[in-house]
């Protein structure tokens, strides 16, 4: 890890891009983000949503994707997550830099990425102290995102009605799996279950093989942007008339709208998509190959005839190209496996940038597939600044993938780093809701608020 950043770091320098790291100090008195928001008057450091408030109560990736995402764009949020929300000895954790704390639950990779930007606070809202608190941070907010089951915020007395009750113009933005209603919403899932649901795993995996899951966190990333374009619209929504609302986000509507065309296929024409790997229904090639080296590929894209003969000169010359079995688009295809042994004899003995760069100077579409430490070094992230090196306390500069969207009238950098267990317990319970320091020290005495996290019983 330490290597590869120092990598990256300088091939960013040597392109004018300074990587000088934030702040790792992140006490809540002198954290930026624990300042409580009384919005801008624009400037060059002014982002969009400067003055909003969100309470993020959410969990696992889409709903703290959906709030990083509101983090970056200049909103106060706070996370509140239960005094046994984290692992005590935690895994997955980054490497303790030279001098640092060898505190755990503080480097937790995932929840470092998902939740920058964020203050935190502990907060047990099961209890009926913890319920008041929570409403009181409600009063003094402009948005709750949660993405529990949609029964789970009813049992805990935090209802619409009742946060409408605390804050009138509150909006609240729901993420759960297959909505607030219908014949399943009481099913709970995490996103590779929405992948299942949604049809999505029935068209990922080989022609020969069974359903797969995604390779990545399709799902919840789908829906981590959609719900925070959702946000958006209610909030624009309550700027011009004062009116907050629920905002249903379900996880599988948002997968719905990606995979449109293969629901419209079925229903217009009869037809079923399947499984086909990294195959396309009209273009051929259309594949991964492999490259010399360990587990290196480039991807081949061929969308004309044109692109077919440049690539058949470059791989296998005159006699390839006049080869009837790639004759046509619907041949290659016909004659893949055979296609794919040809191109994979000639890409396997060659490195994957240089196949990559002999093909698209040729007019091929092609791309070398990058590994992580690669990622970070590509000219093009790189000049597109895709990454931003956070100083992450007992850790170090860490590349966070920055959102993707640019805005031409203001900046989105990465404000600060996620927030320690509970570090803005008192700027938060002391500063913002105004209770002593005797009121929350009994809070800690009963573990509704704790400094560390608590092991559950039976743990």
């Amino acid at each position: 890890g330490r290597e590869v950043a120092e990598k990256a770091t300088a091939v960013l320098n040597e392109a004018g891009f300074a990587t000088e790291p934030l702040s790792g100090e992140r006490a809540a008195t002198t954290s930026p983000a624990s300042r409580t928001v009384t919005g801008t008057s624009g400037g060059v450091n002014a982002r969009p949503l400067d003055g909003v408030r969100v309470i993020d109560f959410t969990n696992a990736v889409a709903g703290p994707i959906a709030t990083f995402i509101l983090a970056d764009l200049g909103a106060d949020v706070i996370k509140v997550e239960s005094p046994s929300g984290r692992p005590l000895h935690a895994k997955g954790t980054a490497p303790v830099r030279e001098g640092g704390q060898d505190i755990s639950y503080n480097r937790m990779m995932t929840f470092n990425e998902l939740n920058h930007g964020k203050r935190g606070i502990s907060l047990d809202v099961a209890r009926a102290e913890g319920r008041e608190l929570f409403l009181r941070l409600v009063a003094a907010a402009d948005v709750v995102v949660e993405n529990f089951a949609p029964h789970v915020m009813g049992n805990l007395g935090l209802s619409y009605a009742a946060l409408k009750e605390a804050n009138p113009s509150i909006v609240l933005v729901s993420m759960p799996a297959f909505g607030l209603s219908g014949g399943y919403s009481a099913r709970r899932a995490y996103g590779p279950g929405v992948d299942a649901m949604s049809g999505l795993s029935h068209l990922t995996g080989y022609e020969d093989g069974p359903p797969m899951k995604p390779g990545n966190f399709f799902c919840d990333q789908n829906a981590g942007v959609h719900t925070a374009f959702a946000t958006l619209a209610a909030l624009w929504h309550r700027r011009r008339t004062h009116e907050g609302q629920l905002v249903e986000m379900p996880m599988i509507d948002g997968e719905f709208q990606v995979l449109g065309d293969a629901y419209i296929d079925y229903a217009m024409n009869g037809s079923e998509r399947m499984r086909s790997g990294n195959g396309h229904p009209a273009m051929a090639p259309h594949d991964v190959f492999r490259c010399a080296g360990e587990d290196a590929w480039v991807a081949i894209a061929v969308e004309s005839e044109a692109q077919w003969a440049a690539l058949a000169r470059m791989v296998g010359g005159r006699a390839l190209a006049d080869d009837i079995r790639f004759a046509t688009a619907a041949a290659r295809r016909e004659n893949r496996a055979e296609l794919h042994e040809t191109i994979t004899a000639w890409t396997s003995n060659r490195d994957h940038y240089a196949v990559q760069d002999i093909l698209q100077a040729a007019g091929v579409p092609a791309g070398a597939v990058l590994n992580s430490r690669e990622l970070l070094a590509d000219p093009h992230v790189v000049a597109r600044h895709g990454f931003e090196y956070v100083d992450v306390r007992d850790v170090g500069p860490t590349p966070y993938p920055r959102v993707a969207f640019r805005l031409s009238g203001t900046p989105i950098p990465i404000r600060k780093t996620a927030p320690g267990f509970a570090e803005d317990n008192d700027a938060v319970y002391k500063g913002m809701l105004g209770l002593s320091a005797d009121e929350l020290a009994e809070l800690e005495a009963k573990l509704i608020v704790s400094r560390v996290p608590v092991e559950p019983a039976g743990r």
